[in-house]
């Protein structure tokens, strides 16, 4: 039995409709090297069923079968069998033994937003990518946090602090709509925001008000009161920051900019996703007011720190009755800047968190989906976690059909992505994980380094492999595959295989031996693979940086790299252009060491990749026969990069015999597409 032709996907090309409805009736399809097999069975649970052969086409055979779904998951796999031969095929491909773990599932009426399958999505750390308002940058000393003054940095250059969580350097949403043009150049489809609620830290992670826009990125349109004296850490004399975060005059117009920002992005065609961050709040938030922000002010009620009847007091879980300023609340992980949100004890957060969650993805912010913060951890316990979840869901797709969900999540997410909660997930281990150690042996906050796993293709497909099978292929599609973020080092940097913190090797060794080769050749990946290829503002541009807050380097503007910046420009240009790498099959064609060579295909086309992570110029024969090409013909080359540069000027490589042939160049990736 031909065992490499043996091929099926939960994608359109093997799934009749791909995103069924319930109590819909589908057709399955299964491809097997033509006439080559003497039977292929659908498995469902304990039953098989015969299916039946359909079309040939070129060297293949399909078959297939019709299923009358319900309402629940449906779980299947397929058996083969040729003579005494008896193959089974699950997500991870052909297996000699029937697996369950690794079964394709259909969940009848699961499906994410078309627009955001395969979308080129860019991410903002809003405070270091541009000011485009002087007059609403946070004050040195406007305010006290984590025991020390904020601060204003002038020099945009600078490097940020060690402990920088209290400097800011002025990016605001006014310099995001100025640099709208770039965006839009760049190619991006989606914008992903780190939070933009009001809170006192410049990630933001921490709000203080869910319900409006920080006037700090926002507008300022009304301003007075007082920065600290030096030496006072008391916030309930730091007028001028009350001022500027309670004012209602300030908070409507810093919704209403935002609102304007998001129509002139939409405009543009292109979407916004906001942070949620619902695990937890701020010390300064507007319902515990432990900083005593809010205490003098009108219009806001008593702060469960401030008072024993405050009505938000079943927000938060006490451990002692020590009121007026009571200090001892659960805080997240112990922090106690970061309150954990009792949702168990009260129906009222609920209902508050959920009319959020509807009131962004509405008229008149429209907002296009959620990025949801820790969302594993949310609750007190695992199975409110998931009927929070559900309810979350509920709420945003009445709200907007067309939103997405999208979590940060560490570990196996399968629980979460049955349908009804998530849509997907910030894709760490079925994508940042495996390629950051592949390219470059090196762990994602540059932690630690690993020769065994650096070019270990075995290793990659495995758990690749292993990753992917976790998600339905509608979770997959719409996957968040970053090479770099605000929580991890920058790739450039992890090119040069130094371990350690910017605490411990300084600012320039983030940047020393980078190799801008192998950051293409993971670009390439990332714009080719399955998913959502999602650019950290900066990478572009050749930003470094070790993991945060040394990550959070301001947009080098006028310094960029400009054939880094090109390159991206090139390769988002093709990734739109190709329509096969939004929702394409995908399958490894060869793998060797510091090799691999996969395909995105349908029926109409077909992508090929192959990427030579290695030091050594290497002869590479790839079987693109795998991928529904001709057993003789051309491919066009669309771009190859390789250590000196990269180009894209047109060629082409023959097909014989159902394979191509190349020459690959040290640290070099190439695209080829059929004709």
């Amino acid at each position: 039995m031909n065992i490499d032709a043996l091929f099926c996907d939960g994608t359109g090309n093997y799934v009749i409709p791909p995103e069924p409805k319930k109590n819909e009736k589908i057709r399955l399809r299964f491809r097997t090297a033509k006439d080559d097999v003497d039977q292929v069975f659908l498995l469902v649970g304990e039953q098989s069923y015969e299916m039946e052969k359909k079309e040939t086409r070129g060297i293949f055979d399909y078959y297939e079968m019709e299923w009358q779904l319900g309402e629940k998951e449906f779980h299947y796999g397929f058996q083969v069998s040729k003579g005494g031969e008896v193959k089974y095929f699950n997500r991870c491909g052909v297996s000699g033994n029937r697996e369950e773990f690794y079964s394709f599932m259909i969940t009848p009426g699961f499906s994410t937003p078309d627009w955001a399958k395969g979308a080129v999505m860019y991410q903002i750390f809003v405070d270091r990518f541009y000011n485009g308002d002087r007059t609403n940058d946070v004050e040195t000393g406007e305010y006290a946090y984590i025991g020390e003054h904020s601060v204003r940095v002038e020099d945009w250059s600078k490097y940020p602090a060690f402990m920088g969580v209290r400097e800011f350097y002025g990016g605001d949403l006014k310099g995001v709509l100025e640099k709208i043009d770039y965006l839009q150049e760049l190619g991006v489809e989606a914008v992903y925001f780190n939070p933009l609620f009001v809170s006192p830290s410049n990630h933001k992670y921490d709000i203080q008000d869910y319900d409006f826009i920080d006037p700090h990125y926002g507008v300022i349109v009304e301003d007075g009161g007082e920065v600290l004296t030096d030496g006072c850490l008391d916030n309930s004399q730091a007028t001028k920051y009350q001022i500027r975060t309670t004012n209602r005059k300030n908070l409507e117009a810093s919704n209403a900019f935002f609102a304007e920002l998001v129509q002139e992005f939409h405009r543009r065609g292109i979407k916004v996703i906001i942070d949620g961050v619902f695990n937890h709040c701020g010390s300064f938030n507007k319902w515990l007011d432990r900083e005593r922000i809010y205490e003098k002010q009108e219009g806001y009620g008593k702060g469960a720190y401030v008072s024993a009847d405050s009505d938000y007091h079943s927000f938060f879980r006490f451990f002692k009755e020590e009121w007026p300023y009571n200090h001892n609340y659960d805080g997240w992980w112990g922090h106690d800047t970061l309150p954990k949100l009792n949702y168990e004890g009260s129906e009222e957060l609920q209902k508050y968190i959920l009319n959020i969650a509807k009131k962004w993805v509405s008229p008149p912010y429209n907002v296009d989906g959620w990025r949801l913060d820790v969302a594993a951890d949310l609750g007190y316990s695992n199975e409110f976690n998931h009927e929070f979840w559900k309810k979350f869901r509920t709420a945003v797709k009445e709200a907007n059909p067309e939103a997405l969900i999208l979590a940060e999540h560490y570990g196996d997410p399968r629980e979460w992505l049955q349908g009804d909660e998530w849509d997907t997930v910030m894709n760490y281990d079925a994508f940042m994980e495996p390629l950051t150690w592949f390219f470059t042996g090196m762990e994602k906050h540059s932690d630690e380094r690993r020769q065994d796993l650096w070019g270990n293709a075995d290793h990659f497909v495995s758990v690749m492999n292993h990753h992917m099978a976790a998600m339905q292929t509608p979770s997959l599609q719409v996957a968040m595959n970053e090479l770099s973020n605000h929580d991890h080092s920058r790739f450039l940097t992890r090119t040069n295989h130094i371990v350690g913190r910017v605490q411990n090797l300084g600012y320039k060794a983030a940047r020393e031996g980078i190799n801008s080769a192998v950051m293409r050749s993971a670009v390439v990946m990332q714009m080719t693979w399955v998913g959502a290829p999602t650019i950290y503002y900066g990478d572009e541009a050749g930003v470094c940086g070790f993991t945060d807050p040394d990550n959070r380097r301001t947009y080098p503007w006028g310094q960029e790299d400009k054939e880094l910046l090109q390159f991206h420009k090139d390769m988002i240009r093709i990734h739109k252009e190709e329509s096969v790498l939004r929702c394409g099959s995908l399958k490894m064609l060869f793998w060797d060491e510091n090799v691999l060579a996969y395909s995105r295909f349908t029926q109409e086309q077909q992508i090929v990749v192959i990427i030579n992570n290695s030091k050594k110029l290497k002869e590479i024969t790839v079987p693109v026969w795998m991928a529904e090409l001709p057993m003789k013909g051309k491919m066009d080359r669309l771009l190859y990069t390789y250590e000196q540069g990269y180009t894209v000027e047109p060629d082409y490589v023959l097909i014989d015999q159902g394979e191509v042939v190349l020459n690959m160049g040290r640290h070099s990736a190439i695209i080829l597409c059929s004709r």
